[in-house]
């Protein structure tokens, strides 16, 4: 498969739509630290933008887990949005995890995957999992502990968001199915079929979910999750016209 990380293919020729700036994040996993780094840098990087140019941010999901500030970042993304900024916020597979959780039965795998992150970010102490009774009491803390505009966000994520030749999802998409017939399990959670597949997806298909010390830029697709909960590098990408390009951390 032709793979080369941070640089575009030779002969790239994706668009996204005319007057549109495109900036994709990647898997923020509960570094507001980093989120709020990565917007400054986002903001100063609009300053070069043409006056009839509108200028698009789309989050990739998996807001939450692993870092210590999941409720910080959906604070932030709340109530401190780029002025100017066109949104679009899509769901994680680790945000899917959560609302499972919050909507019962309670399953210890999400706490098992970083969600216990999230509850003490959420000011509940996730220590005692001995009992399908001591689940459920945690789960009854984090209702009680989630606003409902954290939780209204949460019911609202997308799964996918369509731009020019772009297509934005959190893990991938599933080969040999048509990009309209996606099943939400695949949109949140591929990875083998979709990462080694060599199919022109009709779209080229922007992610995060699999982690990667660079950015991943192939044929096909185009991987932004450089891991920002244990690496510090949040990693955003810039798309205008045909050009490519990213800000990091």
């Amino acid at each position: 498969m032709f793979e080369l990380t941070g640089l575009p293919p030779r002969g790239w020729s994706t668009r996204v739509p005319p007057g549109r700036r495109i900036y994709a994040i990647g898997d923020i996993h509960g570094r507001d630290d980093l989120l709020r780094e990565l917007h400054r840098r986002i903001i100063d990087d609009r300053a070069s933008l043409a006056p009839d140019c509108r200028p698009v941010v789309i989050y990739l999901g998996d807001y939450v887990d692993r870092g210590p500030g999941s409720l910080e970042v959906i604070d932030m993304l709340l109530n401190e949005p780029l002025a100017g900024f066109e949104r679009v916020y899509l769901m994680g597979n680790h945000e899917r995890m959560m609302l499972d959780f919050l909507n019962g039965p309670p399953d210890p795998v999400w706490l098992f995957n970083g969600g216990t992150a999230t509850l003490w970010s959420y000011g509940v102490s996730g220590r005692s999992l001995t009992s399908e009774r001591d689940l459920e009491h945690l789960r009854s803390c984090l209702i009680e502990a989630v606003p409902s505009t954290h939780r209204g966000f949460l019911d609202s994520l997308s799964f996918s968001h369509e731009e020019g030749d772009y297509l934005f999802v959190h893990a991938g998409v599933r080969p040999g199915r048509p990009l309209d017939r996606q099943e939400p399990q695949d949109l949140l959670w591929i990875r083998g079929p979709f990462l080694h597949s060599e199919t022109d997806f009709g779209r080229r298909i922007v992610h995060g979910h699999t982690i990667t010390p660079e950015p991943v830029v192939a044929r096909n697709r185009v991987g932004i999750d450089t891991g920002a909960f244990y690496s510090g590098r949040l990693t955003c990408a810039v798309l205008e016209d045909t050009q490519l390009r990213f800000l990091h951390t």
